[in-house]
């Protein structure tokens, strides 16, 4: 198999509610990595230790997982922090100017700024692309990501070269996809509530971590 397959695996927090009512922040993290992935087997082990305690479980999922099943996924992420580079977007609603707020121009321009970190960094040192979201479960959505992705790959004209693919499949399927998850909910925890704990662990993986809106100044409600 090709060993100069670009993986870039993306798990989003928050809601597309603009109003008090909704989430305050919005957070878009992907985890990218060229094979091979020599990391997971710890994560697999884990989820064997766990079955074998008792606890029933399908999935690693950071927000319905225990703070303990939580608490042990961030001990083997934290010691293997060089394995990983994270990006993330990080969006105050409340300074989203109404014009970009329809979710088809959102969605554009929160990729556009996550993917240019990634392929800035990797500089085309890859031969194809494989960029996975968890499964996005209604169809209107999932045509707005995957056209927010396939714009600003068009964009790299000559910089992107070769086959790439975007999927929408189930956490489940993947552990690639729970890592991810695990990486934005920490971060979305920092921003949303204060609450750095799990931020702290993971924070040596972070590559970058873009507050798109940091010098706006004018709240919108």
């Amino acid at each position: 198999m090709d060993g100069n397959n670009l993986y870039i695996f993306i798990d989003e927090g928050g809601n597309l509610d603009f109003s008090n009512t909704g989430t305050a922040y919005f957070t878009l993290t992907a985890l990218s990595r060229i094979r091979p992935f020599s990391t997971n087997l710890p994560l697999l082990n884990l989820k064997y230790d766990l079955w074998e305690e008792g606890i029933d479980f399908e999935y690693f999922h950071a927000t319905t997982d225990s703070q303990r099943t939580r608490d042990r996924v961030f001990e083997i992420l934290a010691t293997q922090l060089q394995e990983f580079n994270i990006d993330s977007i990080i969006v105050d609603k409340r300074k989203t100017n109404p014009s970009l707020r329809e979710h088809h121009l959102f969605y554009q321009k929160v990729f556009q700024i996550l993917l240019n970190y990634i392929f800035h960094r990797y500089r085309g040192r890859f031969s194809r692309i494989f960029i996975l979201t968890d499964e996005i479960p209604v169809n209107k959505k999932k045509s707005e990501v995957q056209k927010a992705i396939k714009t600003f790959i068009a964009s790299y004209a000559g910089k992107v070269k070769g086959f790439y693919t975007i999927q929408h499949y189930s956490s489940k399927s993947d552990l690639n996809l729970q890592i991810v998850d695990y990486f934005n909910w920490a971060i979305f925890r920092k921003w949303e509530r204060k609450d750095e704990r799990s931020y702290r662990l993971i924070r040596g993986a972070v590559a970058s971590e873009f507050d798109v809106f940091a010098s706006g100044k004018t709240l919108y409600y």
